[in-house]
């Protein structure tokens, strides 16, 4: 049997089936550590983060956590994919690869996907499909490679506060900018790393980049399309409305979770989508 695995940085959530298989990353907030998406919610996360003034450190899953789930397919004689959160934004690819190694097993097969949270899922949710047509594990990595690199997300920041905290900005930036009503755009790069793309002065015009962007894409119907927010939905709703106003098919509205969330906080409007 073909199983799906995904770690808690991919935000996907037991009941829409998209895995088999869950590992969950650590998060320390205040010197208290949780395993995300078991012992914290992502609305759980957020209620801390807001309360804290320090910033929550994510911890990769241990070389035990994967061992213990590559040997039992082993000995049941199952395959896994694994698509493991970007390699540029954590470790946790590589560790998986080095158990795989002292495992010995050739039917555990890792997919570095240099992407997080619902672009991920999406890529789970296409590996399903995959699955169900009958295609081989083999050939369903090799779909998924090809794959990755057209998922995309262009989310707008409510705030810059959670930059600063994460080092991304210094302090005199970050005041200057809040003042400002600055409102960045980032994406995650072909190389897997969280960047800025632009700004907007308010919440709007942050949006009509996000909706400007989208626009010179080619996209892919095939994929859904998401809308996503971190803490607080009121943004992402008016950002629904534009994309239903432009034609866009919003196929639902789905959270951010712990991984990235700490790095850009609450208020988060965003659009997860895959181009041809």
């Amino acid at each position: 049997m073909i199983k799906i695995m995904v770690d808690s940085s991919s935000d996907c959530r037991k009941e829409d089936n998209f895995y088999d298989l869950f590992i969950p990353l650590t998060v320390d907030i205040d010197g208290e550590c949780y395993r995300a998406g078991i012992d914290l919610s992502s609305d759980e996360f957020y209620e801390r983060l807001v309360q804290t003034t320090g910033f929550p450190r994510t911890s990769q899953p241990s070389p035990e956590m994967f061992s213990e789930i590559f040997e039992k397919a082993r000995d049941d004689g199952d395959e896994i994919i694994y698509f493991a959160l970007s390699s540029a934004l954590s470790g946790t690819y590589q560790c998986a690869c080095m158990v795989r190694e002292m495992v010995g097993y050739e039917g555990i097969h890792i997919i570095d996907t240099l992407t997080a949270t619902h672009m991920i899922n999406l890529l789970a949710q296409y590996a399903k499909k995959l699955i169900a047509q009958g295609l081989s594990a083999t050939e369903i990595v090799q779909k998924c490679e090809a794959a990755k690199g057209k998922v995309k997300v262009l989310a707008g920041l409510d705030t810059l506060e959670y930059l600063y905290r994460g080092g991304r900005l210094n302090r005199a930036t970050a005041t200057v900018g809040e003042l400002a009503g600055i409102k960045p755009v980032i994406t995650v790069t072909e190389e897997g790393k969280v960047e800025s793309i632009g700004k907007g002065l308010g919440v709007v015009r942050s949006m009509q980049f996000i909706m400007n962007k989208l626009d010179s894409y080619d996209i892919d119907t095939e994929f859904p399309m998401y809308s996503l927010y971190s803490m607080g939905e009121a943004n992402c709703i008016k950002l629904e409305g534009k994309l239903a106003a432009a034609g866009y098919n919003v196929e639902k509205r789905v959270q951010l979770g712990s991984t990235i969330g700490s790095h850009i906080g609450p208020g988060v409007f965003a659009v997860v989508f895959a181009v041809k």
